[in-house]
């Protein structure tokens, strides 16, 4: 089957889907952790600097958490960049990356423009998913390519044309356009710390908002142009697994929550870090060997210039865990101590590791001490993976609490709002709810 045949499977499914039951639970709760580290990467300086920058025009979809709407475009754009600030938005292994954020920040801004009834937007968010997911799946991108902004576009475009109502071959081609409007982003800009990275989120939103209307005017086709895009240019491209176990298996139910604020190749070595905290004193470490998949063993940085570079460091990250059990939005970046525990930090690939890939991410760390002592710890994957101690909505909204001191009510909306979002005969009120109250009181 060819790319273009297969994008065509893809939009004749996208045009009729629904929200399966045994999916919407699960929907739910990726929806409550969209909205609320939208709204912790939305209290951040650099955002509400960023906000006062873009001077968007009032509209109809809300900033989340940071107390005003504004114009579909701009929404979909500013809550992009903010879901992924902070490292803490929801991912998927088997997707090598992030599909919600890919495009949900796009379909509930223009859902809340379009007023859509909730089961529409449901749907939508749903397709966004899958479609991305099988995307990135499918690509598998060139090293040294950072995957946001590339592969997943495609997923925000499909979301987008289901809200419009677009039929399969439009959404097809709305896809097919979304495929062709990747990012080429370099890795290292998430490691030397430069934040168009993660700009290149808010980019996946505008251009899914784009594919779509151009479909919706008739002047999208479905060429195939993944296997070009995303194969020949940025990667190679296996158009087999856009339509495997379609409509039977969801990916959305096989995604990870993150409970540190850092890169996810990074946690599985702060939880085994963490796991062995209580059995050690933080001042007698001398070393701290991290045995890592080939995916996250470039992450050996021992100096960071700002949060992002930090946030992929996992010297860093383990030295943040050894020393105070967490690794928090706020985490410290100029602590001498971390700094000192973090230049005793080695990161290496091991092959027995990467060959657990994609099922599992794990790490093995071994920590030495300066009595000639060591402790060691492997895990399997990150704590909140699907398959590997996964968090509860109990587990997100203790979490969002704590890093949203000032704003539990947004909270508690968003939790209300997963919920009954399904079943709404109009969302965009609810949604613009999320905006919270005014600006100056928020942040």
């Amino acid at each position: 089957m060819t790319a273009a045949e297969s994008t065509a499977e893809l939009g004749a499914w996208v045009s009729g889907v629904d929200v399966p039951e045994e999916v919407l639970d699960r929907l739910s709760l990726v929806l409550l952790d969209v909205f609320g580290v939208t709204a912790v990467g939305a209290a951040q300086p650099e955002q509400r600097a960023l906000r006062a920058a873009w001077r968007a025009p009032d509209g109809p979809a809300p900033l989340v958490g940071a107390g005003t709407c504004v114009s579909t475009d701009a929404a979909a754009w500013l809550n992009g960049i903010a879901l992924v600030s902070l490292e803490l938005d929801e991912g998927n292994k088997y997707a090598k990356g992030h599909p919600a954020a890919h495009g949900f920040p796009a379909v509930l801004a223009l859902a809340a423009e379009l007023d859509s009834s909730g089961e529409d937007t449901a749907a939508a968010l749903l397709a966004a998913y899958e479609v991305a997911s099988r995307f990135g799946r499918a690509t598998s991108l060139k090293p040294g390519a950072h995957p946001h902004g590339s592969w997943g576009v495609a997923g925000a475009a499909a979301g987008c044309a289901r809200l419009l109502g677009l039929g399969p071959d439009a959404t097809a081609a709305a896809i097919d356009t979304g495929a062709g409007m990747a990012i080429a982003g370099h890795f290292d800009s998430a490691t030397t710390g430069n934040p168009v990275r993660n700009a290149w989120m808010g980019a996946s939103q505008s251009s899914g908002l784009a594919a779509a209307r151009m479909a919706a005017a008739g002047m999208a086709r479905n060429t195939g142009t993944a296997a070009l895009s995303l194969g020949t240019l940025l990667g190679s491209f296996d158009v087999g697994e856009l339509t495997a176990e379609l409509g039977v298996r969801w990916d959305i139910t096989h995604g990870y929550f993150k409970r540190h604020a850092s890169c996810s190749f990074t946690h599985p070595a702060a939880d085994a870090v963490l796991a062995l905290r209580a059995e050690f004193p933080a001042a007698a470490i001398t070393s701290i060997l991290v045995e890592s998949h080939v995916l996250g063993a470039g992450l050996t940085s021992e100096t960071w210039s700002n949060r992002l570079s930090a946030m992929f460091s996992t010297p860093f990250v383990v030295a943040t865990a050894a020393l105070t059990g967490q690794v928090a939005p706020d985490s410290a970046l100029d602590d001498p101590q971390v700094q000192a525990l973090a230049r005793r930090v080695r990161l290496v690939a091991a092959d027995d590791l990467t060959a657990r890939l994609p099922a599992e991410r794990a790490a093995r760390v071994s920590i030495g001490f300066d009595d000639g002592t060591t402790l060691a710890s492997e895990v399997p994957n990150p704590v909140g993976d699907a398959d590997h101690h996964p968090l509860s909505e109990p587990d997100l909204v203790a979490m969002l609490k704590t890093w949203l001191p000032r704003q539990p009510g947004l909270v508690d909306r968003a939790v209300a709002v997963s919920h009954e979002l399904p079943g709404l005969p109009r969302v965009g009120d609810a949604l613009r709810g999320l905006a919270g109250g005014a600006e100056k009181e928020l942040n």
